[in-house]
C-alpha cells in the first residue's frame, strides 16, 4: 500500500535552508548541557516528543546509504548523481551513517538508546502484519493492531489514541498537539474527536495569536509545487510545529514526516536520502529549540521511529507491505528525561512498535495498559549492563 509519488524537484528546500538556522553550541556550554543531561537521564520526563518519518528503512539508518542503489538511474534523468555520492558515500557502515544522519548517530543514540541494529543483533519489528502507513501509525500510537484497520483511507481511527488520553488526564489536560505531513494523520488520530489540536497535510494552522513567522509559513505551504495530493514537503511541517511549540508549550508533541516514503516509491533513491537527512536536521533543530526553552530543558523525552520499513532486496526498498515481509523491520530510538545513555542495545530481547505508546504514557507517570489492555508493554528499562554495540561515539 503506497502513498501518492513525485519527481519535480523541491525548489522550497533552498528557501528552507537559507531561513533556518541551527543552534550551536560550544566549549563551557556544551560541557555543561552534556552534565544536565547525564544528571536528567534518570529524572522523570514532563514533556514527551515523538517524531516519525515515514517508511525509513533501518538499513539507512545504520549503514547509511547503499552505494549499489545510488546511481543515475535512481535519481534523477539527467543530473549528476557524483556529488551526493561523494556527500553519502564512504568506505564503512559506520562513516556512512554519520554522513547521512550525523545527529541521530552523534547526539540521539550516544545519549539514548536505539532498538532496530540488526546487524548488532537489536530487533525492532511492527506487529499489525499488514506493514504499510495507517496500520503502522495506529499501532505506534494505540500501543495495538487493528484488522478493521487495513488500508491507507483516511477513516476516523475508531480506537483511542495514547495522545487522546493523555490530552484528558489530571494534569495534561488540553496539553497534546500533533502535526504531519500526511493528510490521513487527520484520521489517524481522530481529528474530530480527540479534542487536541492536529494540522496535517495542506491546511494552514490557525492559532491565537497568529504569529507573523506562522503565517508567513501558512502562505509557504499554500504556495508551493503540490508534487503530492495528500501531503506537502516536511519543511513546512517541521516549521509548523516548531512554531506552534513556541507559542503553547504543549508536554505531548507527535509530529510525521513524510518525504522519506514518497520518495522511495517513486523510485528516486537519491531524494530518499537528502530526506533522510534532512529529518536528522529537523531532529537537531527541534532537540535544540526545546532545550533552549525553560518549560522543556532537562526534563523532555525524545522518541524517533518509523510507521514501516521497505523491501531489501533488488527494487523491494521502493516499497513495502504483506508481501515484502522485511518491511515489518523498524527502529525505534529515544533519549532525554527518563533514558539511560546506552547506545545501541544488543542481546535484549526484540521489542515492538507496539510498545511505543505505553512508554509515552509511563514516561510522564501514566499507565497506558490499564486504560488500553491490549496495548504493548512500555519498552524495557536498558542500562549500561547491557551489551551495547560500540560505535556510537
Amino acid at each position: 500500500m503506497m502513498k501518492s509519488t513525485g519527481w519535480a524537484r523541491v525548489w522550497s528546500w533552498v528557501v528552507g535552508a537559507a531561513c533556518w538556522a541551527v543552534v550551536i553550541t560550544t566549549g563551557t556550554a556544551q560541557a555543561q548541557a552534556a552534565a544536565h543531561a547525564q544528571g536528567a537521564a534518570h529524572a522523570p520526563a514532563r514533556n514527551v516528543v515523538l517524531v516519525m518519518t515515514d517508511g525509513l528503512r533501518w538499513q539507512e539508518l545504520v549503514r547509511g546509504a547503499d552505494s549499489a542503489l545510488l546511481t543515475p538511474s535512481r535519481y534523477y534523468d539527467g543530473r549528476n548523481v557524483d556529488a551526493l555520492q561523494r556527500e553519502f558515500l564512504a568506505p564503512t557502515p559506520e562513516a556512512r551513517r554519520r554522513q547521512l544522519m550525523p545527529f541521530v548517530w552523534g547526539t540521539l543514540v550516544p545519549g539514548g538508546v536505539l532498538w532496530g541494529d540488526r546487524d548488532a543483533g537489536s530487533e525492532a519489528a511492527v506487529t499489525n502484519g499488514f506493514n504499510f502507513s495507517y496500520p503502522g501509525y495506529s499501532e505506534t500510537l494505540t500501543g495495538h493492531g487493528d484488522p478493521r484497520i487495513d488500508s491507507n483511507d483516511n477513516k476516523p481511527n475508531p480506537n483511542v489514541t495514547v495522545l487522546e488520553w493523555l490530552n484528558q488526564q489530571p494534569g495534561l489536560e488540553h496539553q497534546a498537539a500533533a502535526f504531519g505531513a500526511w493528510a490521513v494523520i487527520n484520521g489517524i488520530v481522530n481529528k474530530e474527536r480527540c479534542g487536541f489540536p492536529v494540522n496535517a497535510g495542506w491546511d494552514a494552522l490557525a492559532m491565537e495569536p497568529m504569529t507573523p513567522e506562522l503565517s508567513l509559513v501558512n502562505d509557504w505551504k499554500r504556495d508551493s509545487p503540490r508534487i503530492w495530493d495528500d501531503e506537502p514537503f516536511d519543511a513546512p511541517v517541521i516549521e509548523t510545529a516548531l512554531q506552534y511549540v513556541k507559542q503553547k508549550h504543549p508536554r505531548v508533541l507527535f509530529v510525521s514526516l513524510g518525504e522519506t516514503d514518497d520518495w522511495a516509491h517513486g523510485g528516486n533513491y537519491g531524494e530518499y536520502l537528502l530526506s533522510a537527512h534532512r529529518v536528522d536536521q529537523y531532529l537537531e533543530r527541534l532537540w535544540n529549540a526545546l532545550q533552549a526553552m525553560p518549560q522543556y530543558r532537562n526534563n523532555t523525552t525524545l522518541i524517533f521511529t518509523t510507521d514501516h520499513g521497505r523491501g531489501a532486496e533488488g527494487d523491494g526498498w521502493r516499497s513495502h507491505g504483506q508481501k515484502l515481509p522485511e518491511s515489518k523491520e523498524m527502529f525505534i530510538a529515544m533519549m532525554g528525561a527518563g533514558v539511560a545513555r546506552v547506545g545501541v542495545a544488543t542481546h535484549v530481547a526484540p521489542v515492538t512498535q507496539s510498545q511505543v505508546a505505553a512508554t509515552m504514557a509511563k514516561l510522564l507517570g501514566r499507565d497506558w495498559n490499564a486504560a488500553e489492555p491490549k496495548a504493548g508493554l512500555p519498552l524495557p528499562p536498558v542500562t549500561s549492563d547491557a551489551v551495547v554495540h560500540a560505535d556510537v561515539h
